[in-house]
């Protein structure tokens, strides 16, 4: 096992993508599951602090060290298992995305859940309960993990499959591999969103495997991973279609949302059913249109989205979505229509250009990123947008939104050019999580709560929900050794 000590050689992993920075003594790259349960072992005896980091791609400091030593997961990264029979896959936690949807091309296997960033770990979009653009039919990670191996914060093993241990109501009993057994109260809240990634997951009669997908490291490090596959779609229609008008790219999203629902209760062969469907003010297009000139002036804004097809069904799936989207006034001699695999892989990179480019902005003037991660109930989505879109304008900063407006899922980015418009964009941001709150939304739909949002947990559950998800925290890792700091403020220990 590599040990690095030599502060030049570890600024790499000390700061995220979102500019976020730390510091720590050292950094470890365990080789195999004994290496971890030493380094373990170790800081509980020694009382120091654990920070797991995978790729560093996310956006809340969750993998920035605030001391102690930093376990980075790199040299973990082997595709155990493909299974093409039974459709799932083993891999460890360092595995990269893009090489394992790379692999599952040989197989025409499919693996849907796919953050805007590709370069990510596994390990880490397991750990963030991570999602993307196919979430809107698919749903997010959470929905595609059959089973983890878990090295507890002491160096204790757990090992869980799906359905074989769920909670009686709000209790729920953990047992690992020598036979310790842990005793959990759930804590009791009702949130009724399709996407939310704030603190830990918590129902009644809920999987235990549910608990520590989405604990962004604070429960235990994965050792393997058990994924459920799909088999790949035979054909995908994928369009950007632009509109002279935000009123109506915002109309075609919530009717293709409409109609999509209604196919998928209807069980409808033929019908619009959208994979993924996502949106693009004219900010947005305009900080790309250095690398796309070919999207077309006037524009306000474009949606992209699309659609599985087979042979049987393209032409007739086609014909419906040119009638809605004419309904809707949409630009088609100009739009986008990926004619073959190369022009529909060149529309989901413009689909991540944008965060790419936000990040290069931010990057350039040395702050952390101010990307906001609301979402909200489908029917609060067009004024909860208006209202965002009134209040950051009116401040005079510059600002792009974009974002899974399928699952009215808003990434609203403000870039501060100095100081004086950072401390306004911070005030702004924190007002605007209250506000999505307060409709019923969360601040937190994919990314995380991490080290730079602890506080607004408070504001969505209350402090006694905290202090029951931080009982669980503390159950698992009584020294607070492992990720602390991620999820709860550390005043709470």
């Amino acid at each position: 096992m590599i040990v690095k000590t030599d502060q030049a050689e570890i600024q790499n992993y000390l700061k995220d993508a979102s500019n976020t920075k730390g510091f720590c003594d050292a950094v470890y790259f365990p080789e195999n599951a004994n290496d971890i349960i030493n380094i373990l072992k170790q800081a509980n005896e020694n009382k120091i602090a654990v920070t797991v980091c995978g790729n560093r791609t996310g956006l809340t400091g969750a993998s920035v060290p605030k001391g102690g030593i930093v376990l980075s997961t790199e040299k973990l990264n082997k595709i155990i298992e493909i299974n093409e029979k039974e459709k799932y896959a083993i891999v460890e936690p360092g595995v990269l995305l893009a090489d394992f949807l790379k692999e599952l091309k040989s197989y025409s296997l499919y693996y849907p859940p796919d953050p805007t960033e590709l370069n990510c770990f596994i390990g880490g979009t397991v750990a963030t309960n991570a999602s993307g653009a196919k979430t809107f039919k698919y749903g997010s990670t959470r929905d595609f993990i059959l089973g983890l191996e878990i090295i507890l914060p002491t160096g204790e093993l757990i090992n869980i499959i799906r359905g074989k241990n769920l909670a009686d109501g709000n209790i729920l009993h953990v047992s690992t591999e020598s036979n310790k057994s842990y005793k959990l109260k759930i804590p009791d809240i009702n949130i009724a969103l399709s996407k939310n990634a704030a603190g830990y997951f918590c129902k009644e009669n809920m999987d235990v495997i549910d608990l520590f997908i989405g604990s962004e490291g604070t429960l235990g490090i994965f050792k393997r991973i058990k994924l459920k596959l799909l088999q790949a779609p035979v054909k995908v229609l994928s369009s950007v279609i632009f509109f002279n008008s935000e009123e109506n790219g915002l109309n075609f999203i919530i009717d293709a949302r409409e109609k999509s629902y209604s196919t998928r209760q209807s069980k409808k062969i033929i019908a619009i059913d959208v994979l993924a469907l996502e949106y693009f003010d004219k900010n947005s297009l305009e900080l790309l249109r250095e690398d796309y000139p070919n999207i077309p002036v006037n524009t306000e804004s474009a949606v992209w989205f699309e659609q599985e097809l087979n042979d049987e069904s393209g032409d007739q799936l086609t014909e419906l979505w040119l009638e809605l989207i004419g309904k809707h006034d949409g630009n088609i001699n100009d739009s986008w229509i990926a004619m073959n695999d190369k022009d529909k892989s060149e529309f989901e990179k413009f689909r991540h250009a944008i965060s790419a480019k936000v990040n290069e902005f931010i990057s350039s003037h040395n702050y952390r990123k101010l990307g906001t991660d609301f979402a909200v109930p489908d029917n609060q989505l067009k004024d909860f947008y208006s209202q965002i879109k009134n209040a950051v304008s009116k401040t005079g900063l510059s600002f792009v939104i974009y974002g899974h407006f399928g699952n009215s899922h808003i990434h609203l980015n403000m870039l501060p050019k100095n100081d004086n418009e950072l401390e306004v964009a911070k005030k702004l941001y924190n007002d605007i999580c209250y506000f999505a709150i307060k409709i019923g939304g969360t601040f937190s739909a994919e990314h995380g709560v991490g080290k730079n949002k602890t506080e607004l947990l408070y504001r969505m559950y209350g402090e006694q929900v905290v202090k029951e998800m931080f009982e669980i925290k503390k159950t698992f890792d009584p020294n607070l050794v492992l990720c602390y700091g991620n999820i709860f403020n550390p005043s709470l220990g």
